[in-house]
């Protein structure tokens, strides 16, 4: 008798200890990292801590979770091997996924259109096609993607290119006439014309990559939690609404901030699953 009751009371504590440990599991916040000085995607706000699109994003995911989360600010650089060392449960700092990366990661589908801009003084001469820039000068940040497109098409287009320390001189370059536009990530030009009347978006150049939300290779389960999440706040327009807060501008038809794409991940990208049950949404 005594055996058959020892036998019981050893299954119990055992359930009770899962219960226990799945508890503390759910109560521990997920540790996010994103570079914090990327304005409006995150940047310092008074009082200490950051705020922006991908700040208000994070906790979005964290609420429809059911989990706290912890965002830690830091270099872009050191992002990507902090959470391959598992210092963070993911990234939220704007990720462009090209096929390098989604051979070492998992990624979800994408939430933004990360294309290039050009930014002009309001009432200019607005760029309708490239071949528009045709004897401009375009202002750049030093060292960025747009500095070595504008390096690659000088000659093809016929155009100057002047690089800046900043992307806020380079802004600054057209505000002061020095500058006919400033070329630079479409979120990034949308957030300045929003905060300077004096300015106004022109020509989109499409790459037709998007920005997404990065993990490690085997952890496949909160990739796939995540990404039921980015499709439901495209759905109930979560998405669009923090881009007409943060960018000023609302999300086009098509793009990837209001389209749920099939599967999970990016299709065409290695990590790309074809087949998955619509999300559940709340």
């Amino acid at each position: 008798m005594a055996i058959r009751l020892l036998r019981p009371t050893v299954t119990a504590l055992a359930l009770a200890a899962l219960t226990v440990a799945s508890a503390a599991a759910q109560d521990k916040p997920l540790v996010v990292g994103l570079d914090g000085t990327f304005a409006p995607h995150a940047m310092p706000k008074l009082g200490g801590g950051v705020e922006g699109f991908n700040v208000d994003m994070a906790n979005e995911i964290g609420r429809r979770l059911g989990r706290k989360i912890e965002v830690v600010a830091q270099e872009f650089s050191g992002l990507i091997p902090g959470m391959n060392a598992k210092k963070f449960d993911f990234l939220v700092a704007p990720t462009t996924v090209t096929k390098e990366r989604a051979e070492q990661l998992l990624f979800t589908e994408g939430y933004l259109d990360t294309d290039f801009q050009f930014l002009i003084k309001r009432g200019a001469k607005d760029i309708k096609q490239l071949e528009d820039i045709k004897g401009m000068t375009i202002s750049v940040n030093k060292g960025s993607a747009y500095d070595s497109w504008g390096r690659d098409n000088m000659a093809k287009y016929g155009f100057k290119l002047e690089s800046y320390g900043t992307n806020t001189d380079a802004v600054q370059a057209v505000i002061a006439g020095r500058a006919d536009a400033n070329l630079a990530g479409n979120t990034v030009v949308a957030w300045a014309a929003k905060q300077n009347p004096q300015l106004q978006l022109s020509y989109t150049i499409k790459t037709g990559l998007v920005w997404s939300i990065p993990f490690r290779k085997d952890d496949v389960e909160t990739r796939n939690k995540v990404e039921d999440v980015v499709e439901c706040m495209k759905l109930d327009g979560t998405y669009a609404r923090l881009s007409e807060k943060w960018f000023g501008v609302k999300p086009a038809p098509g793009s990837a901030a209001v389209t749920v794409f099939p599967g999970y991940g990016v299709p065409g990208m290695a990590g790309y699953v074809p087949e998955k049950p619509a999300p559940k949404c709340g």
